[in-house]
């Protein structure tokens, strides 16, 4: 079982930075390929970035691409987004996840490919 909390969440003014961190707790972390979604009220969960459990692939929405990096450190059993450039319309809440596929080496971008989740963290930017 894997438990998963997001940090680093809060209110930025447009074209600021966060960095959000997402700390998993189960010694098997490391070895699942992991992603950030985002939701906002009333539309569905949207993929923004993953990456395979080695760190060797990542994969972005076009959305975010260029402005948006995901990375991990298994040593910490941790996963990170760091947000650059950031938008109004960036704002939602965000949530980690990951998947029970061990040393997969690829990436999954739907939310029902994953298994564990965390409970999200608010990202707000003002314009």
């Amino acid at each position: 079982q894997v438990q998963l909390v997001e940090s680093g969440g809060g209110l930025v003014q447009a074209g600021g930075s966060l960095r959000l961190s997402c700390a998993a707790s189960g010694r098997t972390f490391s070895s699942y390929p992991a992603g950030w979604f985002r939701q906002t009220p009333g539309k569905e969960r949207e993929f923004v970035a993953a990456i395979s459990w080695s760190d060797g692939t990542t994969n972005y929405a076009n959305s975010v691409k260029g402005r948006f990096t995901i990375s991990r450190d298994n040593a910490k059993n941790a996963l990170y987004l760091q947000m650059n450039s950031l938008k109004p319309e960036d704002t939602a809440v965000y949530y980690c996840a990951a998947r029970n596929a061990r040393y997969y080496s690829g990436t999954y971008y739907r939310p029902g490919e994953y298994d564990y989740w965390g409970q999200g963290t608010q990202v707000t930017v003002s314009s």
